[in-house]
């Protein structure tokens, strides 16, 4: 053995061996960003399933001794003009919107992802037929054609929900369509056509598990539309029927008063867009994170 070969080894010895991973170590936390957003939904989701359990809540009780009071203790985010609790109002708004955006997703998720697959896998002739009803459906404007049904049908969460998911079918077709057409070339599905696995098993087994996450990571976008549709809707008075609380129906109620007493509108306004903020960057995290590098 040469001197060489001989210092090799001892130099070899010598460095220091990198730290094993402690088998318990705690994972990295998530980003300071994703936390407080996923705080503030969590907040706002179990604001709306729990406080509506306690007793003495009533968002169409109106304290007439104080109208239009500002907020401080008894009523956290104040009174409106017929002295009802915002705070409860509000609650009971994220309620109806939650419920609205539930119903959408459900809808255009399941429309959309059934349209999506049938397109992406079988193309030709039902793809073209697909592309040409959601192309015809996305050039009805959304809000005149669900004031319209609205008017004719009456107010309701279900009438609501149903219509705006309607809308968001094209969407979601369009994502899961555009995804199917990828997987449909990658190896493992051509590996499963040339051995005869039947398609609607290759769509179950191979397709669908790689875009269910894509179809529910665009779900936030669905919800977010679905969020500020409703509102929108109620701010016009097309939504629900007062003194049925829902954040567009409070900013409504509050725009006679602005001048005097601003948090009528502003406690609902601020809630419906840190909710739709932090739904928004929630959604584009997963997307980048989704995403190939």
């Amino acid at each position: 053995m040469t001197t060489a070969e001989t210092v090799q080894p001892a130099a070899a010895a010598a460095e220091p061996a990198e730290p094993a991973a402690a088998p318990g170590r705690a994972r990295r936390l998530p980003p300071p960003g994703v936390l407080a957003a996923t705080a503030w939904l969590a907040v706002v989701a179990l604001c709306a399933l729990l406080l509506p359990l306690l007793p003495g809540f009533d968002p169409l009780h109106g304290d007439f001794a104080h109208p239009s009071a500002p907020p401080g203790p008894g009523h956290w985010l104040g009174t409106d003009a017929s002295g009802r609790d915002l705070l409860q109002r509000t609650v009971a708004g994220a309620r109806a919107s939650f419920a609205v955006a539930a119903l959408t997703v459900c809808v255009g998720l399941l429309g959309g992802g059934a349209l999506g697959l049938a397109a992406g896998w079988f193309r030709g002739p039902v793809d073209k037929v697909i592309g040409f009803a959601t192309d015809l459906l996305m050039s009805v404007p959304t809000l005149i054609l669900v004031m319209i049904v609205v008017s004719l049908r009456g107010p309701g969460l279900p009438v609501i929900g149903g219509l705006i998911g309607l809308f968001t079918v094209p969407s979601f077709t369009r994502v899961v369509r555009a995804v199917v057409l990828s997987l449909s070339e990658r190896g493992f599905v051509q590996a499963a056509r040339m051995i005869g696995t039947a398609p609607l098993r290759i769509l179950r087994r191979e397709v669908v598990p790689h875009v269910a996450p894509i179809a529910l990571t665009f779900a936030f976008t669905a919800t977010t539309v679905a969020i500020v549709a409703e509102g929108s809707l109620s701010f016009l008075g097309f939504g629900l029927r007062p003194p049925e609380p829902s954040w567009g129906g409070i900013i409504a109620e509050g725009r006679t008063t602005l001048g005097s007493a601003p948090w009528i509108s502003l406690a609902p306004a601020a809630v419906l867009c840190l909710t739709v903020l932090a739904l928004n960057y929630l959604g584009e995290r997963l997307r980048s994170k989704g995403s190939p590098a």
